[in-house]
């Protein structure tokens, strides 16, 4: 069986050097994509999906936090109306911020 002529092999090298050259040429060509929508994106001031969704969750945290804190100050509301109303409860005046309450024990 004859050899195979020398020019194959030499074929097959280049064949193999062209793929990886262009395999290397369409990563750099997607590094420089990436990097002008990057530059693009931050001209635009717009922000990131994972960044938003990371404030969605921190909007959403607090908005819970906040309806719980209403609630605990509707109930305290509610329980002072319901101690003012039981009888033989001196009426405290409403105080203001930073007042003090001249009927309120110091100690």
């Amino acid at each position: 069986m004859p050899d195979r002529p020398r020019i194959f092999d030499d074929l097959a090298g280049v064949a193999g050097g062209a793929f990886s050259a262009l395999a290397g040429l369409r990563e750099e060509i997607g590094a420089i994509v990436r990097a002008r929508v990057d530059e693009v994106l931050s001209t635009l001031n717009l922000v990131r999906r994972e960044d938003f969704e990371v404030v969605r969750e921190l909007a959403g945290r607090a908005r819970s936090a906040q309806e719980e804190a209403d609630a605990r100050l509707a109930a305290l509301e509610a329980r002072i109306v319901a101690l003012e109303a039981q009888p033989g409860t001196p009426p405290f005046p409403p105080s203001m911020p930073g007042e003090t309450n001249p009927t309120a024990n110091p100690f």
